[in-house]
């Protein structure tokens, strides 16, 4: 795939949520933007937390999305969004035509993961961490995996939007944003 100087890519991440309520829903944000220093969209729902198929979820909020058909990539600060649903990247991948990157600050460990899953009754769901694409180490410390592309389409998707932070600005932005929806004001790291 060819990758233009500028990427448009969309980050996406959930905000707080309350955990062990009843009908508990988290805040999604994703952010789009053109390299690393242009917001061109913000874009805001829902989903209820430890919900089933985030990834239909997603593919279908990405798609009504005017910017949906200029994406050059989509960001992901994990596999799990809204405590335990956990995303299949190769399906949305699939479903928008565009790659899926998962980007971590550590290297990735399913066994925690894992654990979570069962003892909250999902443990169906740990096959999607089988099937989901090998985490990678890239220079600077960031680990990623991709779907939907190469490792280096994934460093350069990476490298081409990141500005201030180790993360891309559209997954640190989209990560500020929902904070702030929950708390009122963002928090993070530096």
């Amino acid at each position: 795939m060819w990758l233009p100087d500028r990427p448009h890519t969309l980050g996406v991440d959930d905000g707080p949520f309350e955990k062990h309520r009843t009908g508990a829903r988290a805040p999604i944000v994703g952010v789009m933007m053109e390299g690393c220093d242009l917001v061109e969209a913000v874009a805001v729902t829902e989903f209820p937390v430890d919900g089933a198929d985030v990834t239909r979820f997603l593919a279908e909020w990405i798609r009504a999305r005017r910017f949906a058909p200029s994406l050059h990539g989509v960001l992901f600060g994990g596999i799990t969004l809204a405590g335990l649903a956990v995303l299949d990247p190769n399906a949305l991948a699939a479903e928008l035509g565009a790659p899926v990157v998962v980007v971590n600050r550590k290297v990735p460990s399913d066994a925690p993961l894992r654990s979570a899953l069962a003892s909250a009754g999902f443990a169906e769901r740990a096959a999607l961490l089988e099937s989901a694409p090998r985490p990678f180490a890239l220079p600077g410390g960031l680990h990623a995996s991709i779907a939907g592309g190469s490792p280096e389409l994934a460093a350069a998707l990476i490298a081409r939007t990141r500005a201030k932070s180790d993360l891309p600005e559209p997954l640190r932005l989209a990560h500020l944003f929902a904070g702030a929806l929950v708390r009122g004001e963002s928090r993070g790291r530096p």
